[in-house]
């Protein structure tokens, strides 16, 4: 009995016509990513353009709400900037004000000078602790303080914006400042009490102040004179 044999050269059970992928050259890859990265940074620079405008408001109006909450409520305050060692209202054209260390001065009903806010920042335990301080310069006190920007520990760094005895504490002292330990102060001028688990922090808040005022101190006390001559001729 014979088996049916297939010839040598019978064809498989391949599929006939299969072509080979074509190779996409190198060019059209590079081509085709840069397209995809440039309208993505496209779309980047659109969404920042549309919303800069909001953020910046929403910071003026946080800015402007502390200073008036550090100073007690002034009836309105002028912006100040610091020029050639002095303090001014108007700055040159085309300054960008935003290069520029400012300061509050507040504004009583009468138009009368009432304190100075001033902005102060110092490396703290995580990231820079930025703050607002309203100041007295006829009596040489504080009269608030309200952190602006922190990133220290939650639940122990950031209770120097959250602790209401801490933050209490800056409304009224004596400069410059001076931080103890809870129940360790002798009840002299200037003293405030750290935040027992928050030292670095709640002493960052304290040098700061002490160096914002340090350095813009002599200012204050120039610009109050210049003003009161100002208003006695």
């Amino acid at each position: 009995m014979s088996a049916a044999t297939s010839p040598p050269n019978a064809p498989t059970n391949a599929p006939e016509n299969v072509q080979a992928r074509p190779e996409v050259s190198s060019w059209r890859l590079v081509a085709t990513l840069a397209l995809a990265g440039a309208l993505s940074g496209l779309m980047l620079v659109s969404v920042h353009q549309w919303t800069q405008p909001a953020i910046q408001a929403h910071k003026a109006e946080v800015l402007r709400t502390a200073v008036l909450e550090v100073l007690g409520g002034p009836e309105t305050y002028e912006t100040l900037y610091v020029i050639d060692g002095a303090l001014t209202a108007t700055v040159p054209d085309g300054t960008d004000v935003r290069t520029l260390e400012a300061v509050y001065a507040g504004v009583g009903p009468d138009g009368a000078l009432d304190g100075f806010a001033v902005p102060a920042a110092r490396p703290g335990f995580q990231d820079v602790v930025s703050l607002i301080f309203g100041y007295d310069a006829a009596t040489g006190t504080l009269r608030g303080m309200k952190v602006l920007g922190n990133k220290e520990t939650p639940g122990l760094g950031d209770r120097i914006e959250k602790d209401t005895a801490f933050t209490a504490q800056f409304d009224g002292t004596a400069v410059p400042l001076i931080g103890v330990k809870p129940g360790r102060g002798s009840g002299a001028d200037g003293e405030i009490d750290t935040i027992t688990g928050a030292t670095i922090s709640s002493r960052t808040v304290i040098v700061a102040i002490n160096e914002a005022l340090d350095r813009v101190r002599p200012l204050l006390d120039a610009y109050v004179n210049a003003r009161e001559a100002e208003a006695a001729r």
